[in-house]
């Protein structure tokens, strides 16, 4: 199968140019190539140090015992199992190397193979200008555990990622994550078992649909968090996505930003710009389906002074959005529950707005509204986190705007 899309023209030139290159590990047929065995971990290590622009390198079925880290950094290579179940790279006795497989290079294809239990992350891209993830799964088969890795499938500081038919379980931070990246595309996956489900942070224009995110802490998390490289996440869309059940308890790390995540959380929409959340099923999280909140939220102080704490311009619409809320955690279970009552309301706000942005001192402007429309018999609450829940409102009013819908993410070379 050749590559689905290439990221620039310069790659789409280096890949017609050097097939004659490509890594003979596996030839195109099916009885020879990387054999399972003892010296498996050693040769696919060579074949990807030594792999040419190019490469697809052919991995057997099997289970494939690793102890170390493994590593690629070479552009245009195509790493291909034999199904999402049928080659299992297993990390269980890893002695050495913080993650399961790093990747450094540009116009990088990963599929149809299994990373299990590694000590740290299981597949970190870094840095990478094309990422394509196709039927990976990562996971860590003991179940929840502060002893996890913290990122399963981990894209960060990428341009043109797309992560697709995935499955994520068991990350002790975030199952499928893509964080300070650009123009991403994450779609049909599925997050289990996680604290974080599916967590866009500090990115600019994702598209996050058709996938399920279930049985995590948090389903679907739209951060832009302060003291990072990248600053200033927004234009996300979250639509047509199953946001079921995430009422796992968090095995988060103590003082990580995730920790923080209330258990029972459907989506989360942190101190981010522009995110439209739109034609999901959302239901059962008891803590809230879905809420909306500035970085005040999270009782962290705010040392970096170019960062923007306040979510803006959110427009939440036409999602079927039921139960949940009957059994609330952290702040939400010891402050709020006991002034508001259970359940808790489906659709959260914390009510806290940059003042300086007030028209006449009441809202903000048409185009940074929150706008809440359409999503059913689903109740709200502005709580007034600000002012210590003191003007608890459930009045929808001020919030049945709409704004205009966010541009689809285009990614070079197609969808």
């Amino acid at each position: 199968m050749a590559l689905e899309f290439l990221v620039t023209k310069t790659a789409t030139a280096l890949f017609a140019t050097a097939l004659s290159f490509t890594l003979c590990v596996s030839c195109a047929r099916r009885d020879s190539g990387l054999a399972a065995g003892p010296d498996f971990q050693k040769k696919f290590q060579e074949a990807l140090i030594a792999a040419k622009p190019g490469a697809v390198i052919e991995l057997p079925e099997g289970r494939l015992d690793m102890d170390r880290a493994l590593s690629l950094s070479v552009d245009n290579v195509t790493i291909r199992g034999k199904g999402i179940d049928k080659t299992i790279l297993s990390f269980k006795n890893q002695k050495s190397g913080p993650a399961g497989l790093t990747v450094t290079s540009n116009a990088f294809t990963i599929e149809d193979l299994a990373i299990e239990d590694t000590k740290g992350d299981a597949l970190k891209i870094n840095g990478a200008n094309g990422v394509t993830v196709r039927r990976v799964r990562t996971e860590w088969t003991g179940g929840p555990s502060e002893k996890n890795g913290s990122y399963g499938i981990y894209p960060v500081q990428c341009k043109n990622v797309l992560i697709e038919e995935s499955v994520s379980i068991g990350a002790a931070d975030a199952g499928i994550y893509v964080g300070q990246s650009s123009n991403i595309v994450v779609r049909r996956s599925r997050a289990e078992a996680n604290v974080a489900g599916i967590e866009i942070e500090n990115s600019q224009f994702a598209d996050v649909y058709e996938n399920k995110s279930t049985h995590n802490t948090g389903g679907i998390l739209v951060f832009n968090l302060p003291d990072l490289p990248v600053k200033g996440g927004g234009n996300t869309r979250v639509f047509n996505n199953e946001i079921v059940e995430n009422n796992t308890q968090n095995f988060g790390a103590k003082g990580s930003m995730v920790a923080k995540v209330p258990t029972g959380t459907g989506v989360i929409v942190l101190a981010t710009n522009h995110v439209e959340v739109f034609k999901n099923t959302i239901k059962d999280n008891n803590t809230a389906n879905v809420s909306v909140i500035s970085y005040y939220t999270t009782g962290n102080p705010i040392n970096d002074a170019s960062y923007d704490p306040f979510p803006e311009a959110i427009y939440v619409h036409d999602n079927t959005i039921s139960g949940g809320g009957t059994a609330p955690s952290g702040e939400y279970a010891d402050v709020l529950a006991p002034v508001v009552g259970k359940p808790m309301p489906a659709i959260l706000f914390d009510g806290i707005v940059n003042p300086k942005k007030l028209v006449a001192g009441r809202r903000l402007p048409d185009d940074l509204r929150i706008c809440i429309q359409n999503n059913g018999d689903a109740n709200f609450m502005n709580y007034d986190a600000g002012g210590h829940f003191k003007h608890v409102s459930r009045d929808l009013k001020p919030y049945n705007c709409s704004l205009a819908p966010l541009a689809a993410v285009n990614l070079p070379g197609g969808n």
